[in-house]
């Protein structure tokens, strides 16, 4: 039977989508390290142009980092970096800890044997990267390293919360003040309590750890202040 009259097929829509997700991942990266300034106001016309896009999937993709905090969409200025400041670290922190023990709790009755020695592998990565005072690949380390046991918890809308959250936090994570032996010892108890299938124990370890931040923050810089 002949085909030739039939109507055309839509056009899959991969194509737009890959580009809402470039232009997403491009404007992330860029704002994670720090290339875009915080306070830098992203005018849509300018931006599209330089990006070779229309300003739909612009918008989109600002729209994505808005509800990451990494952009702040004001009135009659349009999008604008997002300034992080000492009070906004403070609460992410503290919400930060809030999932991360609870997760913790969650995760280590479902802790399987090879999820251990991945947390225990990860733990060892870390211990290289502060030898080296590698302190940028240890924050991308550690951030490995905790999000484990969170994908661990098994639940997905913690695990959603979680990334949106170390996204907001993610460029004073990269240069906040840390004593990485410290760091390092704090997670071998974290790990010993977890290997004793002792969750609460692991949730009250990891909240001091997390705390640690907090009590050197006369050291770290904010956007605010910079």
């Amino acid at each position: 039977m002949s085909t030739t009259n039939r109507p055309a097929e839509p056009r899959p829509t991969f194509e737009n989508r890959t580009l809402r997700e470039k232009v997403f991942e491009h404007l992330r990266d860029e704002i994670l390290s720090a290339r875009l300034a915080p306070g830098t106001e992203l005018h849509e016309v300018g931006l599209a142009q330089s990006l070779g896009v229309s300003r739909g999937p612009l918008r989109e993709a600002l729209g994505r980092l808005a509800a990451e905090g990494l952009v702040t969409i004001v009135p009659r200025r349009g999008a604008v970096v997002t300034k992080l400041t000492r009070r906004a670290f403070i609460e992410a922190h503290q919400v930060r800890s809030a999932l991360e023990t609870l997760a913790v709790r969650l995760a280590v009755p479902l802790l399987s044997d090879a999820m251990r020695e991945r947390l225990h592998a990860l733990n060892d990565g870390l211990r290289v990267l502060a030898a080296a005072q590698d302190a940028h690949g240890y924050a991308t380390a550690n951030r490995d390293f905790h999000q484990l046991f969170v994908r661990a918890s098994g639940n997905r809308r913690l695990e959603g919360m979680h990334a949106q959250l170390l996204a907001q936090m993610g460029r004073l994570m990269m240069r906040a003040d840390r004593d990485l032996a410290t760091s390092i010892a704090e997670h071998d108890a974290i790990l010993v309590a977890i290997d004793a299938g002792d969750g609460e124990g692991a949730a009250r370890l990891l909240e001091a750890h997390i705390a640690t931040p907090l009590r050197r923050l006369d050291n770290t810089v904010f956007d605010d202040e910079a």
